[in-house]
């Protein structure tokens, strides 16, 4: 083996407080300049790789790899990495890790790994055993490559061998919960599977480690560290953790947090890991237990959300970082089997992959699911590293040992994302499904509801929607509550590991964040429902994701739950003073991103106070102009108008002369003007089909619902015609999205619209101008595309009068 890098370091005044040179004009710009480098290319790397959806852990590592490449160029090299900075880089790298282990500890959910499925603890058992059992093959197929080799190389003891299977077994669980959050399978059956027995592999890897570690360092006096080490791990949960927490939850109750008893807390951190580095096991072993003992929830979220920024973003880098630098890339392609080295690496990954397949196909598992799920589990994170790096320091690796188990970690790590993302796309299964609209759905077939919700009151306004939907015994109905949550950082990891595999309603009550206790909330709400109806059935989930890639949270479960239309809130909600405000702009946008390419038919519900449905005379006004929306518009209408105490009003605009002119311009570049003639016939044809037979089955034989129809010649009549409707007055309006009119007057009022996701007829109903007290549900149906949005513009009216004479445009 290599001999160890050393350096000669002078103490120039004993006396003096800085005994070498002045740290802060040698040693602090050397650091500093190595912190700004690692972050920013880490940084760089994440950024460019983004398409790839690469893990945060191999950008990290690839400042490291230039680093590493740069010993060919030894004037960066020095620049970057000088000698006499290693050792106060390695004291930083391993305060980060120990950071690290601690956030891994709190965010570990152990009733999740102790009330797990029994598909996902097979799967993660089987990940642990087969590559434990196959691990010295691959092993001696390494030492066989290496013995033409000039590098010097270890020697195959027990130890070695033990320490190179056992890092095969381990998954990175919160390296594999951001991938899988990436690539949109977080909330699919595979990303579930993936995600649990992932908690449940990781767990034993840290248990695995506190093993081994002992062994690798000590020897054959590895026993008494491992039971020194176990007997502080009982101390710290049956005497230290009453204590502790007790006082934590005090605190945390009164809100009485500050800077200086958080600091108090956290030194309990560097305490437990100096701990377990004297009795012989690793220092991270010990922030990981403590962090395991703390209070979940509030308190957990405080720590992550101060400490986050700067341990994550600064000093968890420089570890991955080092790692990669150890690399030596030199011992792998420059021997004469470097290919078959290569193929080596590559096949790291087999043991876990065929054992994942083997267990996933007693439970009826496809074999692509099985392969997929292999891969995901061969997500690495910081355990094996450490261990990797333990073996370095302790000289148990050789160089190119090191080398080829390191870079089959990060290839492995790597190479996840793009091939899930090619062998498994759970989005094309949407077009498999034409038939999930509420107008296609049998009249005695189950109805599907998934109602998004991002706080309490959006829940409570949801179910007020649903109870209009009428469900029965001959007509049961299945709602799925999904409370939307915004990824933010690490800490929303411990947010999955919660709620990935729990039911709704067990989530505790005790110093909840507030993400949970909204959770818990919407939870019973949605219960609360179901328990009032026999005919209903309710299941409460959560998203935990980007606002900007929600949308595709919301498609798979949508998909996977097989629901014939997504119901959500409006982004306005209504004031005391019966306006309707702004909530926030964000959930406007994914209300568009939905209707964009939902897997089925979709509702934007506008809450005006509709309040629960309890009245005996509840009026609906369900207003038809024509098109697929408005089909699926009067399907919900005509299912509501089922409900005992509900009148239904269905109001039909007739669209003659300007009104009723097609507008060929959405169609002149693709397909013609024509095309665009012929569809709008097929499209009346199919709206007089759907409307006699609405009129034949329902207006006729239910005394509670009348239908009328209103002739509309400009664009001026249709708020003329809604004002005539509103003086009836109404407690619910129902209207079509829009999509597929293909008609210039609503085109030219489109461009007026401030909500272009309620098309034009909600976009009215919904302005504040209006001055209406109903609420309003705007529907659209799936399989026509979804909504187009286009380019937002302002015109501003120079002609005096509310006609359309004189337009300027404003692009915006």
């Amino acid at each position: 083996m290599e001999p160890p890098a050393c350096y000669f370091e002078s103490v120039l005044g004993i006396h003096r407080f800085w005994q070498s040179s002045n740290v802060l004009q040698m040693d602090l710009p050397s650091m500093a300049l190595m912190i700004a480098f690692v972050t920013c290319m880490s940084r760089l790397f994440f950024w460019v790789c983004r398409p790839l959806n690469q893990p945060r852990l191999v950008s990290y590592a690839f400042p490291g790899f230039i680093i590493g490449t740069s010993a060919y160029l030894p004037s960066l090299l020095m620049v970057l990495y000088p000698v006499e900075e290693v050792i106060n880089v390695e004291v930083l790298c391993n305060i980060g890790l120990i950071y690290y282990a601690f956030v891994s500890g709190l965010e570990m959910n152990i009733d999740t790994i102790l009330h797990a499925k029994k598909k996902a603890a097979s799967i993660a058992v089987a990940g642990i055993i087969f590559p434990l059992v196959t691990g010295p093959a691959f092993y001696y197929m390494h030492r066989k490559l290496y013995e033409v080799c000039p590098l010097p190389i270890e020697q195959p003891t027990n130890t070695v061998i033990l320490l190179w299977s056992v890092i095969l077994t381990i998954t990175g669980f919160p390296v594999l919960a951001h991938t899988l959050s990436e690539l949109k399978l977080l909330y699919t059956g595979l990303g579930k599977s993936a995600l649990t027995a992932a908690m449940i592999s990781d767990t034993y890897g840290w248990i695995l480690f506190a093993i081994v570690n002992p062994i690798t360092v000590n020897g054959e006096y590895a026993v008494y560290a491992i039971l020194s080490t176990l007997i502080f791990i009982l101390v710290c949960v049956f005497l230290v953790r009453p204590i502790i927490c007790g006082y934590i939850d005090r605190k945390t109750e009164q809100d009485a947090w500050d800077d200086h008893r958080l600091l108090y807390v956290l030194m309990g951190v560097f305490a437990c890991s100096l701990i377990t580095d004297v009795l012989g096991c690793h220092a991270v072993v010990g922030a990981f237990v403590y962090g395991l003992i703390l209070p979940h929830g509030k308190f957990a979220d405080l720590v992550t959300s101060v400490s986050d920024d700067f341990g994550n973003g600064f000093l968890t880098p420089l570890f991955f970082a080092g790692c990669g630098n150890r690399i030596n890339f030199k011992s792998i392609f420059t021997q004469s089997n470097w290919p078959f080295v290569m193929m080596l690496i590559g096949s790291l990954s087999l043991p876990k992959i065929l054992s994942t397949i083997f267990a996933t196909s007693f439970f009826g598992m496809r074999t692509r699911d099985g392969l997929a799920l292999g891969l995901l589990l061969n997500t690495k994170g910081a355990v094996a590293l450490i261990m990797l790096n333990n073996a370095w320091d302790k000289g148990v690796f050789s160089v190119p040992t090191y080398s080829v188990l390191t870079s089959g970690v990060f290839l492995m790590t790597a190479i996840v994302p793009p091939i899930i993302n090619i062998i498994y796309k759970p989005r094309k299964r949407f077009e498999q499904n034409k038939l999930k609209t509420i107008q296609k759905l049998r009249p005695d077939a189950e109805l599907r509801i998934l109602a998004c919700c991002h706080n309490t009151k959006n829940a409570t306004s949801m179910i007020n929607i649903i109870h209009t939907f009428n469900p029965t015994r001959i007509c049961p109905m299945q709602v799925f509550g999904l409370y939307l949550v915004e990824l933010k950082g690490r800490g929303a990891v411990a947010l999955v590991a919660d709620h990935i595999e729990r039911p709704s309603g067990q989530l505790g009550e005790q110093n909840l964040t507030r993400t949970q206790a909204e959770l818990e909330s919407i939870s019973n709400t949605f219960e609360a429902f179901g328990e009032a109806y026999d005919a209903v059935r309710v299941e409460t989930l959560s998203v935990v994701s980007s606002y900007a890639t929600i949308h595709e949270d919301i498609y798979n479960t949508a998909s996977d739950k097989h629901t014939s239309i997504i119901l959500i809130p409006f982004h306005k909600q209504l004031t005391s003073d019966g306006v309707l405000q702004t909530t926030s702009v964000v959930y406007k946008e994914i209300n568009q991103n939905i209707m964009q390419g939902a897997p089925c038919s979709v509702g934007i519900f506008v809450d005006r106070d509709l309040g629960s449905f309890s009245k005996i005379d509840f009026r609906i006004v369900m207003i038809f102009v024509g098109g697929p929306d408005d089909r699926e518009a009067l399907a919900v209408a005509g299912r509501m108008a089922g409900h005992p105490g509900v009148r239904l009003a269905v109001v039909r605009m007739l669209l003659f002369d300007e009104a009723a002119e097609v507008d060929t311009s959405s169609h002149a570049e693709a397909k013609g003007i024509l095309f665009a003639v012929i569809d709008n016939e097929k499209q009346k044809e199919l709206d007089e089909e759907y409307v006699s037979s609405f009129r034949l089955t329902q207006v006729n034989n239910d005394d509670s619902i009348s239908y009328s129809e209103i002739d509309v010649h400009t664009g001026e009549h249709i708020q003329t015609m809604l004002n005539e409707v509103e003086k009836s007055g109404c407690d619910l309006y129902i209207v079509g999205q829009g999509n597929c009119r293909n008609l210039r007057v609503f085109t030219n009022l489109s461009e007026w619209c401030d909500c272009s996701e309620l098309g034009v007829i909600g976009d009215i109903l919904a302005s504040n101008e209006f001055a209406s007290h109903a609420s309003v549900l705007v529907v659209q149906q799936y399989g026509y595309g979804g909504m187009v949005i286009e380019k937002q513009v302002k015109r501003i009216n120079t002609s005096g009068n509310d006609g359309f004479d004189s337009l300027v445009v404003k692009s915006e």
